[in-house]
């Protein structure tokens, strides 16, 4: 929100909701505060500004575990992508064991793995995907529509590199891609501002963070390696 008319079209489509009683909003940390008579499914407020893609509603996710049970909270939270990364090193590892290690195969399947697998996730709720990535990246801002096409990007990637398709190509479009990603999650977390991951969709309640950062470093610097090295 970046207006008083954005701020009043948003808070006349929440309190119009049933069993809403209030809502309050900051424009200055695009937050919205609802108070509820009863309890309000999170869907239900976000087709409430259907109409309004450019004001979409996102939960916030309270990341800030005891001091006692900081390190167990943090594995609990992102158990589902640590578990997803080691599967997909772990297979495509045992493929280079049985065939013969090479840096450069290896890479190109462990990103055949992760952009399949990514893009599985999202498709399970594109719209929610969609939703969720207009809050942080960049080009969706821009264009909310690119939230449905992405998924499909990534998938694109995938079977690209499955099947070996002009690695060239395929690594240079991972490149780009994956550092204009970048720069959204960058700016996410640097702004401290708690907002949910759509890096598996909206499947896993993921808070972004340097994991998100973590995540799209180290598909830049695969696919910048293997460029270079097909290159030279």
């Amino acid at each position: 929100m970046t207006c008083d008319g954005c701020e009043a079209t948003v808070k006349n489509s929440l309190s119009a909701v049933a069993g809403v009683s209030n809502v309050n909003t900051d424009l200055s940390k695009n937050e919205i505060t609802v108070e509820m008579r009863e309890h309000v499914p999170t869907s239900t407020l976000q087709q409430a500004l259907k109409n309004y893609p450019k004001y979409q509603l996102q939960e916030q996710v309270k990341t800030a575990p005891s001091a006692d049970d900081s390190a167990s909270g943090w594995f609990v939270t992102y158990k589902p992508i640590l578990l997803i990364f080691a599967y997909i090193m772990g297979v495509t590892l045992l493929v280079e064991v049985h065939t013969g290690f090479g840096w450069m195969h290896w890479m190109s399947n462990f990103m055949a793995g992760f952009f399949l697998t990514f893009s599985f996730f999202k498709l399970l709720d594109l719209k929610g995907f969609a939703q969720n990535y207009f809050s942080y990246d960049i080009v969706s801002k821009k264009w909310f529509g690119y939230g449905y096409v992405y998924p499909f990007i990534e998938l694109a990637l995938g079977l690209a590199y499955a099947m070996s398709f002009h690695p060239v190509l395929t690594n240079s479009v991972t490149f780009v891609v994956m550092g204009i990603s970048m720069i959204g999650v960058l700016k996410a977390v640097l702004s401290k501002r708690k907002i949910k991951c759509a890096c598996l969709g909206v499947v896993f309640n993921l808070p972004m963070s340097t994991v998100t950062i973590v995540e799209d470093s180290l598909m830049i610097v695969m696919s910048f390696i293997s460029v270079l090295s097909l290159l030279s």
